[in-house]
């Protein structure tokens, strides 16, 4: 009988000599990319705590709540994704840049609302009952680090403009790279060296801005340097418009529910004491650590499969989905078993206190139990972009996520009293099913040739 975890296997085993190689080179500086992502924020919040225990609480509540704005701003831009990989399949090198151009316009007019927004989370803050001091100190970061929001959805539509050509190693460095400025940033804003007025949290906040502008500059000398000006500062016209903001904001609206999500969840635990609240937010950064490699996996697998359908070459595009699912399935296999296995090892580098890491233990054997399906769903995203479909995945996650996950979570947590246990079950349900479902979308959609033009 076959089914689609039975397809996953026997598809990638299939494939695997001859996608391997070419997924490998572009997925790995991806992966390093992803990573250095996750390490911005990390820097921001380690670097403050040496500040003091208010200014912890200030960036790391404010890198929370801007952080839902911004992976809304990047998702817009994901639509790229499909657009440039299957013109540059089918070598319409000047529709690759057109539709560049078709991103930067994006950012130049998503940005602005963004920013807008950030600057009203007072009101928001206040109805949380925040303290005003913590207040103040968080509403100084939000608007320092909402400066950065064009430049890194600028960045955002280069990444993808070069990725989609296989262009993935300035990606790479330009991340890396970036983590430099902003410590260093950090470091002399948030402490005022070398004359530079002490700033405190709004610091951290300019710091990240600044790195994302230096980020934005490589990538922009980088296309110049390899593609020249022409055709990507020219008017894309409203259609292309369209076209991004067509593919760009279900993704938008995916990544900005999955975000939020997880935010509710920490918020409604914040109820159970600082054991629950501390063991979960441990576990949360690590399983968000091991998703960073199937993210990674994800975006190399939507420009492989998308510079295939541009191709016209459905058995290309089916081996790059497979293995790309293949090699996230995978990795995240291995990250269930070291959960398993020694979850309070993994946890204990994060405190020494014996009841936060017994709570995080706990709650990371129930993650292991999703790793899995969330490298599954990860990539299976990305492959589907690549085909030119990013509704079934928001669809997906916003009916799993906030239909069935929270609220079995709410209630297992609080009228069964499983406390913070309940809420990861319930959110390790839905991403089981969004694993299956989305795997089963990928099978019947590339097997009826779906997104060929």
């Amino acid at each position: 009988m076959s089914t689609p975890l039975n397809r996953l296997f026997v598809q990638t085993g299939g494939a695997l000599r001859e996608e391997l190689s070419p997924m490998l080179r572009l997925a790995l500086p991806l992966v390093f990319a992803e990573l250095g992502w996750m390490a911005m924020g990390v820097a921001d919040t380690v670097i403050a705590g040496h500040a003091g225990r208010q200014m912890l609480g200030a960036v790391a509540l404010g890198h929370g709540l801007y952080y839902t704005f911004a992976v809304f701003g990047i998702g817009v831009i994901l639509g790229l994704d499909t657009l440039i990989s299957q013109a540059f399949g089918r070598g319409d090198l000047a529709d690759c840049r057109r539709s560049l151009a078709g991103g930067l316009v994006t950012s130049l007019l998503v940005a602005p609302p963004l920013i807008g927004l950030v600057w009203t989370m007072g009101p928001v803050m206040d109805w949380f009952g925040i303290d005003p001091v913590l207040k103040a100190d968080t509403q100084g970061y939000l608007r320092a680090i909402s400066w950065g929001t064009l430049p890194l959805m600028i960045y955002a539509s280069f990444r993808r403009f070069l990725q989609a050509q296989d262009v993935v190693r300035p990606v790479m460095f330009a991340l890396i790279s970036a983590n430099l400025v902003n410590i260093f940033g950090n470091w002399v804003l948030i402490f005022g060296k070398f004359g530079v007025p002490a700033l405190g949290a709004a610091g951290a906040g300019y710091a990240t801005s600044a790195a994302r502008l230096y980020m934005a500059g490589v990538l922009l000398w980088v296309t110049v340097a390899r593609f020249g000006w022409a055709g990507w500062t020219a008017w894309p016209g409203w259609e292309r418009l369209r076209d991004v903001l067509r593919l760009g904001f279900p993704v938008a609206v995916q990544i900005s529910f999955e975000v939020a999500v997880f935010a509710v969840t920490t918020t409604m635990l914040g109820a159970l004491g600082p054991v629950a609240l501390g063991g979960h937010q441990i576990a949360l950064n690590l399983v968000s650590i091991t998703y960073m490699i199937p993210l990674g996996i994800s975006s190399a697998a939507a420009v492989r499969v998308g510079q295939a359908v541009g191709r016209k070459d459905r058995g290309g595009a089916k081996r790059a989905g497979w293995v790309g699912i293949g090699l996230g399935a995978g990795f995240m296999t291995m990250a269930a078993v070291v959960f398993w296995t020694i979850p309070g090892l993994v946890a204990g580098a994060y405190t020494n206190d014996a009841e936060v890491v017994a709570m995080a233990s706990s709650l990371l054997v129930i993650g292991a139990f999703f790793q899995l399906f969330d490298g599954i769903q990860t990539v299976a995203t990305g492959a589907l972009r690549g085909l030119g479909d990013t509704r079934t995945p928001m669809f997906v996650h916003v009916i799993c996520y906030w239909a069935i996950g929270l609220p079995l979570g709410w209630w297992l947590t609080y009228p069964q009293g499983w406390g913070a246990r309940g809420f990861w079950v319930g959110l390790s349900l839905a991403l089981i099913l969004i694993g299956i479902i989305l795997l089963a979308a990928w099978q019947r959609k590339i097997g009826k040739g779906e997104g060929w033009n």
